[in-house]
C-alpha cells in the first residue's frame, strides 16, 4: 500500500479476468486511486497476463488484496461505497462524487452478488441498444474519470 493517500478507491470484487484487473490497475495509477482486489480471484496477481495488461506499471499500482468479502466489508465500514450493476436504473451521473469514495465492480461473468446490490443499492451506466453489459474495466474508467472531474475540476480546465 502506498503512503500517498488515494483520491478514491476502485474495487474489483472477485474478478475473473486478469487483463481487466491489469487495465484497472493502470487506470488507478492514472487517477491516483487505490485498487482493491477481493478474493477469490480467477487468477494470480503475479500472473503474466495481469502484468501485461498493466504494462510495466503493475509493481507501482497501489493495490490491497482482501481475503474475502467479509474482510473487504470490514475495511469498508463507515466509507461511502457505490456499487455498479447493469441491472440498476440509477445513473452514475447522479452520484455525489467526493474524495475517499469507494467504487465497487463485480465479476465479469455475473456482476456483483444480488445480496450486495439488495443491501447497498447500485448505480449503472445507461445503455441504448441491444447490449447486456459493458466491459468492467471500461465502466471503471468512465466512473473514475467522472469522479475525478468532480473532485479535481482544475484538471479538466474547470
Amino acid at each position: 500500500m502506498s503512503t500517498v493517500e488515494p483520491i478514491f478507491h476502485i474495487v474489483m470484487y472477485e474478478p475473473e479476468i486478469p487483463q481487466n484487473s491489469g487495465n484497472v490497475g493502470r487506470l488507478c495509477l492514472a487517477v491516483q486511486a487505490r485498487l482493491h482486489l477481493v478474493h477469490p480471484l480467477g487468477f494470480q496477481t503475479d500472473a503474466k497476463m495481469v502484468r501485461r495488461a498493466g504494462l510495466d506499471y503493475w509493481n507501482q499500482v497501489d493495490v490491497v488484496e482482501h481475503a474475502d468479502g467479509d474482510a473487504f466489508w470490514t475495511w469498508a465500514e463507515g466509507r461511502r461505497c457505490y456499487l455498479f450493476s447493469s441491472l440498476s436504473e440509477r445513473s452514475y451521473t447522479q452520484i455525489p462524487f467526493a474524495e475517499g469514495d469507494v467504487y465497487i465492480f463485480g465479476r465479469e461473468s455475473v456482476g456483483l452478488p444480488q445480496a450486495l446490490v439488495d443491501a447497498h443499492g447500485a448505480w449503472t451506466l445507461p445503455m441504448i441498444g441491444n447490449t447486456r453489459s459493458l466491459n468492467v474495466s471500461n465502466v471503471a474508467a468512465i466512473v473514475a474519470y467522472q469522479a475525478l472531474q468532480h473532485v479535481r475540476p482544475a484538471l479538466f480546465g474547470s
